[in-house]
């Protein structure tokens, strides 16, 4: 369900939204790293919260990262020196809405799930038909 502003434009994302999203992905649990919010497939790290829960790094292709953070450097920027070896990005929540949130939460996560289980949960969330309303047996006269 996308959150709307009182503008009627997505809502900025937020620790909430990527809790609500990332609890739901097959595999992943959420763990507090020394007072940092992290969510993990197995060990791997895929989603992790800066202390303020103002930015938020993801898994993200190094090879990529660059062509990124030079595509909107207001929103995107470098991870550490010390992540700067992994396949790291960082974001800032509140540069992004809730559709953006969600793009990248999906793609962290189908880095480090294997291939068919990212296949299998985006194939039964598309193939499910929308829930249609209710209808009430036709009254007898």
């Amino acid at each position: 369900m996308r959150r709307m502003s009182s503008t009627g434009h997505p809502s900025t994302a937020s620790i909430e939204g990527v809790r609500e999203l990332a609890l739901r992905l097959p595999r992943t649990h959420e763990a507090l790293v020394r007072d940092r919010v992290k969510f993990r497939v197995g060990r791997i790290v895929y989603l992790a919260f800066s202390r303020d829960e103002r930015l938020m790094g993801f898994a993200f292709p190094k090879e990529e990262r660059e062509a990124l953070i030079a595509s909107d450097p207001d929103k995107f920027m470098m991870p550490s020196r010390s992540d700067l070896r992994y396949n790291w990005a960082v974001v800032r929540l509140n540069a992004i809405d809730d559709v953006e949130m969600r793009e990248i939460v999906l793609d962290a996560w189908r880095m480090v799930v294997p291939k068919r289980v990212a296949e299998a949960h985006l194939r039964e969330r598309s193939v499910r038909p929308p829930a249609l309303p209710r209808r009430r047996a036709p009254r007898r006269a």
